[in-house]
């Protein structure tokens, strides 16, 4: 029980104040969801300065999907005294029943069903509840990382699973396990199942209809906890009877090992001494370790002679370095004189350069400066000559106007008609073929375009099989190599990756070993399953197992080293342990079919629970066949912790889906790799021969592309041709239709015309004569440039000449330089070997003198003095086992000294500790009697406590009314009776609660709860339909009592649920009213299951 708080001596006992500060409740009306607070606020009361709860009431609570309502809250409570009233079916119920669920309750506690599941609304998967607990002052629990407020969130599944999810006040996630909510309900005394912590509709009504004393006796022992105490007192009781039980057997053990110790002790005391022989084989060993010395300083003497020699050889590699050293200087010098040379000739050709340049760009002018008069000489000539031509042309069309006729004949006219009806006919049949050939065009690029699509198909298809027939090579590949190593068949690059690991766990590098991959670390006990195993676990089986995340860190620079291209192995991050994970209470059993955790190998306890931890193996079945498969996980009811299932072929079920494999064989996990590799060789040929049949018709088709688009062409300048024949008859047709008469022309005109062209053409010789003068002299300025720029060139091309044996001579000698370095790098290569073998030897000898040193000084430790022993260590191990044998002898007659001497002083150690652990054991349980026996006394001093208190504010409550009542509590027989008298003084007598009214009998009722209240330590209460049966009267009284006792108790809440509108309520800012909205229409029963059935775990 905890800390009572509470002065019997009073009335209404005030209460003690539990922080120096108090917060006044907000006075402002907040909205919810689902419903409205309403705060009434007027005179404060004179104790209204009392504290507020600071740790466990109730700030706000949400509900999403549960019972028959889809969303609920959040409702803000009050820290005093909080009203929920609303219509029946308006969700009051389900506020307190998802506050016993929320806070870990059972379903059975909320008198509304005997599983969780059943609390999630029909139609939906899951339901949601938020509670916030108030966290603040001394007693809260751990302030730094929740804050003022622990928010509690649990979500319900379909199945009935509970997940937690604890928040500070900030919404940031600290824990998700349930018994880090069991610790804050027990720091914070909730008392989720006390039904009197939380009162339900259905609890009370029970109450008031139970006619069983021994109901009312136990409801009382829960409510007020001694019960618990009751029960842990049992405890101790049953385990102090086990202990001495344990003591008796003990007691009987001690005196035959009482025996046993003297038997050893004779042994001990009769045993023969083997100092001699002790003595002599110590000497031996003596002689042993400084033989081993002595032979370790005669190893010492030949490294010594060679590493002296080695040394004198050292001056040779330094001559022969030197040599080769001045050859390559000298060649060098010789390389640096010729280059001069040639950088000389590359001088001369750079100074000529800029002229060479200047006499081309002068060439480049004066060739632009002819061409421009040599075109300036062509156009005057052209000219010339078409003004001669137009002159000659108009001299005959004068000729021909002086003899042509004014007017055409009567014949002419008829030849023109005829003419036309001709071209028209002629254009007919020609527009007749224009449309056949255009129909043959529309045709070709059809069946050109219908070719194209089929040819694109055929490749996409052709790409794919390739693209299969390479996977099945590569696939090929890895298979003959894992013939000699099986890791080639997790990629070529996993043999690398490995002996790079194991390099660097040789160096230090990992603080531990990384595992993988993890394919390879485990064996099939059924390879029929293989593809099945393979289908579940995927990219885990290519996957590597790392203690801690640096490990991971070098892991991953060593696979970026050998996986270039391509993707890497995943990595997986988990504590490495010895044992495997025990999955017993987790795993799926099934007497026929096995889960892969049971059809699998593991040697190595990492690669196991990494499985368990990342697939969850031990909650997947195996079943050969699908129509099986369903049948168990989807035809009936799945197994116990059955997630999934996996068939011989790879499919995988689920409880209300199923998904067909993709793969058709195991790759990693494949037992017979020789038929693996012929099935693949079989499929390789058949996709080469699909290949060759692609390319054939590929061919065929780009053929007949090819000869359409052929025809094509030739259709299309065919429709041309017909098309300008179209256009010539139409132009004939209208020169024919267009035709005039010869209309009288003016020939004077045309003859001034031909003058005045006669005139431009004398004009024009001049010109010409004049640009052929300019085109000459221009051509001969061009000629003398070009022969300067012909002559600079001559030039530079000697001074190139000159450089080309020389550069010839220069890379000789380049070439003697890199001849010349690389035996000088050979010797010094030479060298550094023979320096690298000398410290090799200087560090043999260093690690062998320093073996010298610690034999020595373990000699010097096992016998102080040098010995100089002429015999070998071999000779001497000898005498070391002759006389060992003789001893071995000796001890099989009288038995081994030291094991008996061992023996002995053990079994005496283990009686002296068995004597004192029952001797303290003893003094434990006499000590444990005497404190339980008075605690068994202090048990019923605090029961008989209690029941006068509840007699006590039974008697004080019932007062408020003017009734009289009694309590009677029989401790022995377990029973409580509870007499009213209703009426005043002795008018009436005492009658049984069953005799009463309803409202009187719910009036009672109330001052039974207040009275049991006053003696529990719960921060807040809950009272569903407290005054369902009572009358005005009583319920204007009830509700006075209980606003005054929750005046009184400041620093607790009080959470009553009522169908009354509560407008009659005194107002005060400690009083919050929680208004719910009307009830849906609509609403149907709760799914809940039957009483048989078991409450659904947490998960």
């Amino acid at each position: 029980m905890s800390k009572r708080r509470e002065d019997l001596s009073e009335t209404v006992p005030p209460k003690k104040n539990r922080t120096e500060d108090g917060e006044e409740l907000d006075a402002e009306e907040t909205k919810s969801t689902n419903g409205k607070n309403d705060e009434r606020s007027g005179e404060s009361h004179p104790n209204s300065l009392l504290n507020e709860g600071e740790v466990g009431i109730i700030e706000s609570i949400s509900l999403k999907n549960f019972m028959c309502h889809a969303c609920l809250g959040p409702f803000k409570f009050g820290p005093n005294v909080n009203f929920v009233v609303g219509n029946n079916g308006s969700g009051k119920s389900a506020v307190l029943a998802a506050l016993i669920v929320g806070l870990g309750g059972k379903a059975t506690a909320t008198n509304r069903g005997y599983s969780i599941k059943g609390f999630v609304k029909n139609g939906q998967n899951s339901a949601d509840i938020a509670i916030t607990l108030r966290n603040r002052g001394p007693d809260a629990f751990k302030a730094d990382i929740y804050g003022e407020a622990i928010i509690v969130e649990q979500h319900i599944s379909r199945e009935g699973i509970r997940q937690y999810r604890l928040k500070s006040k900030t919404g940031h996630l600290v824990s998700t396990k349930k018994e880090e909510l069991n610790t804050i309900l027990d720091q914070f005394n909730i008392q989720v199942d006390n039904p009197v912590s939380i009162l339900t509709q259905e609890m009370s009504k029970h109450f008031l209809q139970s006619k069983s004393e021994a109901d009312k006796y136990k409801f009382f022992m829960k409510a007020t906890q001694l019960e618990q105490m009751r029960e842990d007192y049992a405890h101790i009781m049953r385990t102090k009877a086990l202990t001495n039980e344990k003591i008796g057997k003990q007691d009987e053990s001690l005196s035959e090992l009482k025996e046993l110790v003297k038997e050893k002790e004779d042994r001990y005391k009769s045993l023969a001494s083997l100092d001699e022989l002790q003595e002599k084989l110590e000497q031996l060993k003596n002689q042993m370790v400084w033989a081993l010395v002595i032979e370790l300083e005669k190893d010492l003497q030949p490294i010594k002679a060679r590493i002296k020699t080695e040394e004198g050889r050292s001056v040779k590699y330094d001559q022969k370095v030197e040599e080769w050293q001045v050859k390559v200087s000298e060649e060098e010098e010789k390389f640096k004189a010729v280059q001069d040379r040639l950088q000389k000739i590359t001088e001369e050709t750079q100074v000529l350069g800029p002229q060479r340049t200047a006499l081309k760009e002068d060439v480049q002018s004066k060739n632009k400066a002819y061409k421009e008069t040599e075109a300036m000489f062509h156009r005057y000539r052209t000219q010339s000559k078409q003004l001669e031509k137009d002159h000659t042309q108009l001299q005959r069309r004068i000729e021909e106007l002086k003899n042509s006729v004014n007017q055409s004949s009567q014949a002419d006219l008829r030849e023109r008609q005829e003419r036309i009806n001709s071209q028209q006919e002629q254009l007919k049949v020609l527009k007749d073929q224009e449309a056949t050939t255009l129909q043959q065009t529309d045709q070709f690029q059809h069946a050109i375009s219908k070719s194209r699509d089929e040819l694109y198909q055929l490749r996409r298809e052709e790409q794919d099989v390739k693209n299969v027939c390479e996977s099945r090579k590569r696939r090929l590949k890895e298979l003959k190599a894992s013939r000699t190593d099986r890791l080639e068949r997790f990629g070529e690059n996993v043999p690398s990756l490995l002996n790079a690991i194991e390099e660097a766990h040789k160096g230090g590098r990992f603080r531990k070993k990384p595992v993988g991959p993890l394919g390879a670390c485990f064996r099939l006990k059924y390879p029929e399953f293989g593809l099945a195993v393979e289908s579940c676990l995927k990219g885990l089986l290519l996957s590597f197992c790392c203690d801690n995340f640096r490990d991971e860190q070098v892991l991953q620079s060593l696979m970026s080293r050998n996986f270039r291209t391509g993707r890497r192995p995943q990595i997986n991050v988990c504590e490495f342990q010895n044992d495997v994970y025990d999955v017993r209470g987790k795993g799926v059993y099934h007497p026929d079919f096995p889960t892969i955790l049971d059809a699998i190998e593991i040697d190595n306890a990492v690669v196991a629970n990494c499985l368990i931890d990342m697939r969850g193996i031990e909650r997947v079945l195996l079943i050969k066949d699908n129509s099986t498969a369903r049948k168990v996980m989807q035809q009936q009811k799945a197994p116990k912790n059955c997630r999934e299932a996996f068939t011989e072929a790879g499919d995988q079920v689920f409880t209300n889906r199923y998904y067909s494999s993709e793969m058709d064989r195991a790759r990693y996990l494949g037992s017979d790799v020789e038929t693996e590799i012929r099935q693949l060789e079989i499929e390789i040929n058949n996709k080469v021969a699909q290949l060759s049949h692609f390319q054939q018709r590929l061919q065929s088709i780009e053929e007949e592309i090819r000869l359409n688009e052929v025809q094509l062409k030739k259709k299309q300048i065919q429709r041309r041709q017909i098309q300008e024949n179209i256009t010539k008859h139409n132009l004939e047709i209208a020169d024919l239709e267009n035709v005039e008469e010869l209309q009288s022309v003016d020939i004077s005109t045309l003859e001034e015309e031909a003058q005045d062209i006669w005139r431009r053409i004398e004009s024009g010789k001049g010109k010409l004569e004049k640009a052929k003068e300019d085109m000459d002299v221009h051509r001969k300025i061009l000629d003398e440039a070009e022969q300067n720029y012909k002559e600079i060139k001559e030039k530079i091309s000697l001074i190139a000449e000159e450089a080309d044996p020389i550069k010839e001579e220069l890379s000789s000698i380049d070439t003697e330089i890199v001849k010349d370095k690389h035996l000088w790098r050979h010797y010094e290569n030479k060298k550094k070997e023979h320096l690298y073998g000398i410290d090799k030897l200087k560090e043999d000898l260093t690690t062998k003198e320093k073996v010298l040193e610690e034999n020595t000084s373990k000699a010097s430790q096992i016998c102080k003095e040098r010995l100089e022993v002429t015999k070998t260590p071999k000779s001497i191990d000898l005498e070391i086992n002759h006389l060992r044998e003789r001893i071995n002898t000796e001890q099989k007659l009288h038995g081994n000294r030291e094991e008996i001497i061992r023996q002995y002083f053990e079994v005496l150690e283990t009686y002296k500790r068995v004597k004192g652990q029952i001797k303290s054991l003893k003094k434990f349980m006499r000590l444990l009697t005497k404190i339980m026996e008075g605690r068994h006394r202090a048990y019923k001093i605090f029961r008989r406590y209690i029941s006068l208190r509840c007699k006590y504010y039974f008697n004080t409550m019932l007062s408020q009314r003017g009734y009289h009542g009694k309590m009677n509590f029989d401790h022995k027989n377990e029973t409580l009776s509870i007499a009213v008298q209703p009426g005043e003084g002795d008018k009436a007598a005492l009658s049984d609660m069953r005799s009463l009214s309803g409202g009187e009998r719910s009036f009672s009722t109330v001052c039974f709860i207040l009275s049991l209240w006053d003696t529990m330590e719960s921060p807040f209460r809950c009272l569903d339909e407290f005054d369902v049966y009572m009358d005005m009267v009583n319920r204007r009284i009830s509700m006075d009592m209980m606003l005054k006792v929750a005046n009184s108790q400041r620093y607790r809440q009080f959470i009553f649920l009522t169908p009354q509108s509560m407008s009659s309520l005194p107002s005060s800012s400690l009083i919050r009213i929680l208004r719910m909205h009307d009830p849906e229409r609509g609403q149907t029963t709760l799914p809940f299951r039957p009483r048989d059935q078991a409450e659904d775990s947490d998960d």
